[in-house]
């Protein structure tokens, strides 16, 4: 049985998580920089046959060299084969971690409307239909860059941490901040997910990144917290790939 490798460059962290082929995660792992000496023990343990690398920045000649000598390497970018359509006007300027996402999440919940959320750096939605087309969605900007930019670009009002809050009124001005932010971006998703469910009705709602635990409580729909979709969704562009030059 294969088992294969997905690896994630991102803006601040680089990821890595070995697949079975059924798709059960064996291995993940996150650092600031990814190295060879890093990946050959785990390429080995887990005899690793096929490796997708994807990269949001500068290309990773080096690694992308050494993964092509010990795996059947898949470089992801927008012209790669993938399993959903997409119906995006400008597809080269599409992150391809937007469209990683997009394809973990109709291979999840097939045949089914899924809005994915991611909470990260910036708030990014994505819609896949039930037809596994891709609609497109919206950037917005995610927690810490709200509270960061009220403090930079005010004179008088405070940097505030995020915090959990159970007030919508603010008392103080920090207490007004978390409110703001807080119930603002959670206003904006879930005016989001009534705005999606009115145009395409049934919808399946999947919440990941790295402010998820935030933010899931205020979501009144049901949701499917996935942690790593990109990778599961590197993942399953890799197989499809791979199968397809079987």
């Amino acid at each position: 049985m294969s088992n294969y490798l997905a690896i994630d460059i991102g803006n601040t962290l680089q990821k890595a998580a070995v697949f079975s082929e059924d798709g059960k995660m064996l291995f993940f792992c996150d650092k600031e920089h990814l190295t060879e000496e890093d990946l050959l023990p785990v390429i080995e343990e887990f005899s690793v046959t096929h490796s997708i690398l994807s990269s949001v920045g500068e290309s990773e000649e080096k690694l992308a060299l050494f993964l092509q000598k010990k795996t059947n390497l898949l470089v992801f970018s927008h012209q790669t084969p993938l399993p959903i359509h997409l119906k995006y006007e400008t597809p080269e300027t599409l992150g391809l971690d937007r469209i990683a996402n997009a394809v973990a999440a109709n291979s999840l919940f097939p045949k089914e409307n899924v809005l994915s959320i991611q909470a990260g750096t910036c708030l990014v939605m994505d819609f896949v239909t039930k037809d596994a087309e891709y609609r497109g969605g919206s950037i917005s900007p995610g927690l810490e860059m709200r509270f960061s930019a009220l403090h930079h670009f005010t004179k008088r009002l405070p940097l505030v941490e995020n915090q959990k809050i159970n007030h919508f009124i603010g008392k103080t001005t920090e207490e007004s901040i978390r409110s703001g932010v807080l119930n603002g971006i959670s206003d904006e998703i879930n005016g989001a997910i009534e705005r999606y469910r009115g145009a395409f009705g049934s919808l399946r709602i999947i919440l990941t990144g790295g402010n998820k635990n935030d933010l899931e409580n205020s979501i009144k729909s049901t949701i499917f917290a996935a942690p790593n979709l990109v990778l599961y969704g590197l993942y399953k562009i890799l197989i499809f790939n791979a199968q397809a030059h079987l």
